[in-house]
């Protein structure tokens, strides 16, 4: 395949996650994960939750920064300009067309029903994404696979840290969370 080709499908890849993940990063990655990684396995699941785990750390929206960086990755600086494009452009489409609109039409009962519906739908979508990260960053599944029996299953130090974390999140209310982001990014480098 062609590096055009190639950037031109990874566009509309990105494009088809921009349009149909409502509901932030998060459900963006969820999509961008079962496409990427399930169905054309462009990148495995380890190295995809790998650059979420980056993308969530640097300052910016989760699914553009995923978006760049995944393109970046793929196809280099180039790719990472075509995936932000291609994540961002549903988005900027469908904001001057409901901006337009939205004021004429906002208290239809369809309308608000609709909007009913999206939340739990977001939710679900989001948990996935949660569940998946969780998976990834705290199991060990193979090893676990392998007769290591119960213990081996959690990736002790990675659990033992994100207990931490979360202790210091919900006892010390002042301790701001990009200090735990900064903490965990150490603690990858430093022990993983």
């Amino acid at each position: 395949m062609s590096a055009f080709l190639g950037l031109a499908h990874l566009f509309f890849i990105f494009f088809y996650v921009g349009l149909f993940a409502v509901g932030g990063g998060l459900v963006a990655a969820s999509f961008m994960q079962q496409v990427l990684v399930e169905k054309y396995a462009l990148i495995s699941a380890e190295k995809f939750y790998s650059m979420l785990a980056i993308s969530e750390s640097t300052p910016g929206p989760i699914g553009i920064n995923l978006a760049t960086y995944i393109g970046t990755e793929l196809f280099g600086p180039g790719g990472g300009i075509v995936t932000t494009v291609g994540e961002a452009l549903p988005a900027l489409i469908i904001i001057l067309i409901i901006s337009k609109f939205f004021s004429g039409f906002q208290e239809r009962p369809l309308v608000q029903d609709a909007f009913s519906g999206l939340r739990p739908a977001t939710g679900g979508m989001v948990l996935v994404a949660m569940v998946n990260v969780f998976r990834i960053a705290l199991l060990d599944i193979a090893s676990f696979q392998e007769g290591g029996g119960v213990m081996a299953l959690l990736r002790w130090k990675s659990f033992v840290f994100y207990l931490a974390a979360v202790v210091v999140l919900f006892r010390f209310k002042k301790v701001h969370p990009v200090f735990i982001v900064l903490a965990g990014a150490v603690f990858g480098v430093l022990c993983l």
